[in-house]
Parts: structure tokens; sequence; C-alpha cells
């Protein structure tokens, strides 16, 4: 069945040691537990969009190796799409190394690896299959032009798409925003793309509506615990839409 939602974005091997607190600079610490876990944003919004029962595909590359080889094994237990996983010999699996601790705080190392290797000649087998969809996810763990190039060719599709720019990067090319159907970010990335300091609803509404005036069509900014703020070109207000307290365990999950 051809697939509803692609996503073209990073996959990363998620190390994970749970600590009572963050080692220091030079400190080493006993953790109590250590797991391998399948990460990356791209590859999380694609198998959360399976759970849900969307028939999804995945736009990615993989080391030639162990991780590798057990990423795509997941894919396909999660009943994503692999035709589109690619895997090569010139770079690692993604990985990111985590401390977890008991309060949930986390520090992270990420190296990139394959994943930065995924660029327009992958894009283009996938094609077809993106020219058939009905939603297009993106973000910036890949490289930035090989995100844009996707982002485009759905946009002239009319294929919804929906971009999430984390990492941020300052003076982010005006054309994301052009072909962002829905922009969706954090507080602290919506001040990196519009220099304005966000610490609550009221500040993520204005820097919601600098994001609007640069040319998307939806902007979500999330707020943690508080929420998120919601606006839109038909409807600039921004609209505050709380979310219910929970304890907090692990954000990476």
């Amino acid at each position: 069945m051809a697939p509803e939602v692609i996503v073209v974005g990073s996959c990363m091997t998620d190390l994970v040691s749970v600590t009572p607190r963050l080692p220091k600079a030079g400190e080493t610490i006993h953790g109590s537990k250590f797991f391998i876990g399948f990460g990356g944003k791209g590859a999380n919004q694609c198998v959360q969009a399976a759970r849900l029962g969307a028939n999804t595909a995945m736009v990615c590359k993989v080391g030639k190796d162990t991780f590798g080889n057990d990423y795509i094994e997941n894919f396909v237990k999660n009943k994503v799409c692999t035709d589109f996983v690619g895997q090569t010999s010139e770079a690692a699996t993604g990985a990111a190394t985590i401390i977890v601790n008991a309060d949930g705080q986390n520090a992270i190392v990420i190296v990139a690896g394959a994943n930065l290797l995924l660029d327009c000649e992958d894009l283009s087998k996938a094609v077809t299959a993106i020219r058939g969809a009905k939603v297009m996810v993106c973000q910036l763990e890949i490289k930035p032009k090989t995100s844009l190039w996707a982002l485009q060719l759905a946009n002239a599709e009319g294929v919804k798409t929906i971009f999430n720019p984390a990492p941020a990067i300052p003076d982010l090319d005006h054309k994301f925003f052009t072909y962002s159907d829905i922009l969706c970010c954090n507080e602290s990335e919506a001040e990196i793309l519009t220099k304005i300091a966000v610490r609550g609803p009221q500040d993520a509404g204005v820097a919601g509506k600098a994001l609007l005036d640069k040319g998307c069509k939806v902007v979500i900014v999330t707020l943690g615990g508080e929420g998120c703020v919601v606006l839109s070109q038909e409807n600039p207000t921004p609209k505050l839409l709380p979310t219910s307290t929970v304890e907090v365990v692990d954000t990476t999950v």
C-alpha cells in the first residue's frame, strides 16, 4: 500500500545511561541502567505515525554496520516502508550518547554519521512515493539542503509539508518557511529563528507571528509543560493549548 506519510530525516542509535545525577567535567560516576534504543528526530516521527495507524515510509541513510542492520529491522517491525532506507560503507550509523539523571534531565552527544550523506540523489529514488503521499515531514538533523529540496518537491506536488526546524539554525534559508505548511518548533528554536526571547506563551505568540511573516501557513510553538501556542495565516491570533501535568521520566523517549 502506498505511504500516506513520508518522513525525510535522521536515524540515531541511542546509547542511554541512567545516573543519579549528570557528571561534572572529568568526573566518572556509577550509573544504574544502560540500554540501546532507536532514535533520531526523523525516525521517531515516522515510527510514531506508523503506530498511530498511518502507512508510512522513511527516507534516510544508515551505515553498513550492526546498528544500521538493527535499525532497518526495527522499521520493519513497526510496519514502516524501508524501500528508501539506504546503507553506506562511507560512514557509521548515526549515534547519540545520552545520560539521563533521576529528575529526567539529560546530556546528549550526537555523531550524525551516515545521516549527513543523505542527498538529493537518494531523494530522487522516492519521488514517485512523495508525489502520492498526503504528508511529508522534515527536520534539520540531515544536511539542510536535502531537507529543503524535499520540502520544495512536496510543496510543488501539493503534498502537505510539516517542518520541525530542529536543531535550529540561525539565518535559516527563507525558502524553508515558504515551503512549510506547518512549522513546529520549541521555544528555544523559535528564539533562534526569530531572535525574539521566548519565556512563555505571550512571547511564543510574538515569535509565532514573526514566523508567519516569513511565509509558513501554520506555526506551532511548543512550551514543554505549558502546552503549545498555535497561530495561522487564517487566524493569526495566538491560541494557547495547555497540557496536562505529568511526572517527567525521560524526555528522550
